[in-house]
């Protein structure tokens, strides 16, 4: 459950990133602005819901996640492959998320 709770806090971080980004970058209207910031809201909210006792903790194993979400997002939104080094890095990045997650805790 906590990576599906990961995987949509990513989704809707990278949304309301791109809101912002598509205004100063691809000059879209500032009506943007308001499903960009609803979905930063969204994304803030459901980091909370990750079971932990540390919440840098909960930040740092999420990073793992989000990199992988921004690759998805490169691919399927901006229709652009990521290449072998984003896949490989993306990889490393899941493994420290696992640890991060998963280590055993006294």
């Amino acid at each position: 459950m906590t990576y599906i709770i990961y995987a949509a806090a990513a989704v809707f971080e990278i949304a309301g990133c791109f809101a912002f980004w598509a205004l100063l970058r691809r000059a879209k209207p500032i009506w943007w602005l308001i499903p960009g910031t609803a979905s930063l809201a969204l994304f803030a909210w459901l980091l909370t819901m990750i079971p932990s006792e540390a919440a840098g903790r909960t930040f740092a194993a999420y990073g793992g996640v989000y990199i992988v979400a921004s690759l998805m997002w490169l691919w399927i939104v901006e229709s652009r492959v990521p290449d072998r080094w984003d896949i490989g890095g993306a990889i490393v990045c899941l493994f420290g998320t696992a640890m991060i997650l998963f280590a055993p805790r006294g």
